[in-house]
């Protein structure tokens, strides 16, 4: 495997990094950065926009990131975990970490290799690609790790935009969506680009929690807060508290949230046609076509 502890001394060094930063430019590509709360469904996402792009004959990749993965149900055209493995970490007996600090660290030692990542990626043009991250929201909220992997990747000349994945199972509670939209949010200003919530797992709603499912993609706060039970002596201590978070939410007007049904085939096209619009996808290929079936556009 490629982890021992012998190396984490040079593995922290500045040399790689330096190296990951100095290649030639290349021509423009495309990434989605799956993230979102564990369990949310990105692998599962991953795999439903695969299927997809096989069925409508578009070319995508995927890469996994995280570390402490066990199996994929969609190709994998690169791995961390031919890099590192968590477990690796938590039986190293130098580091003494548990899941989640592993985790952490494993992410820290792609960060400082980031020469392995660019050779998994190739040069091709044009490239396509769907990046499996963890689940840790440390990651993306205050911990630095996935914001250098995204300069890394748009100093390589790509296009990227986070889609954050939301479990269905947060439209049942008003505190719990607060919640997750708070945690949208952070990860939007952590990373600083182009982001698409996307809200997963809709085709295990019952009928009931679909007609109430609308309040919740475009939400207004103050509707939202209308249903809280303010007789519950704890939500009557934090009205405040409920009430300002409520105000910041609604003051950043950021927050929507595309449905996407993984057994509907045209729920799965409109939140990729959205994504692709993030990342002017389309508008690269146009003027390419253009160019080919023009090349002499002189006039004679």
């Amino acid at each position: 495997r490629a982890f021992s502890s012998a190396p984490i001394a040079r593995a922290f060094s500045s040399a790689p990094i330096a190296r990951a930063f100095s290649s030639a430019p290349i021509a423009m590509r495309y990434a989605q950065l799956v993230i979102g709360p564990a369990g949310s469904g990105k692998s599962t996402y991953c795999s439903t926009i695969v299927r997809h792009c096989e069925n409508t004959r578009r070319m995508v990749r995927t890469i996994n990131l995280d570390p402490a993965a066990e199996h994929f149900n969609y190709p994998v055209h690169a791995d961390i975990r031919d890099l590192i493995q968590v477990e690796d970490v938590m039986d190293d007996d130098a580091l003494h970490y548990g899941p989640n600090g592993g985790l952490v660290f494993c992410m820290e030692y792609l960060q400082h290799n980031l020469e392995w990542l660019e050779e998994e990626l190739g040069d091709v043009d044009d490239d396509y690609m769907l990046f499996d991250c963890p689940g840790q929201i440390e990651l993306y909220t205050h911990i630095p790790v996935m914001k250098s992997i995204v300069d890394f990747l748009v100093q390589r000349d790509f296009r990227v935009c986070a889609v954050f994945i939301l479990d269905s199972q947060f439209l049942v509670d008003t505190f719990k969506y607060f919640g997750g939209i708070l945690t949208a949010l952070s990860a939007m200003v952590q990373l600083e680009i182009p982001h698409v919530n996307v809200m997963t797992k809709i085709d295990l709603l019952c009928k009931r929690d679909k007609k109430q499912m609308d309040r919740y993609l475009e939400p207004d706060v103050n509707d939202l807060l209308a249903d809280v039970d303010h007789t519950n002596p704890f939500n009557k201590k934090f009205e405040r508290l409920h009430k300002a978070i409520a105000s910041l939410i609604d003051d950043y007007s950021l927050v929507k949230f595309f449905p996407m049904d993984q057994t509907d085939e045209e729920s799965i096209g409109d939140v990729l046609q959205y994504i692709d619009m993030a990342l002017q996808y389309g508008e690269d290929l146009d003027v390419k076509d253009r160019e080919q079936e023009d090349p002499d556009d002189d006039g004679s």
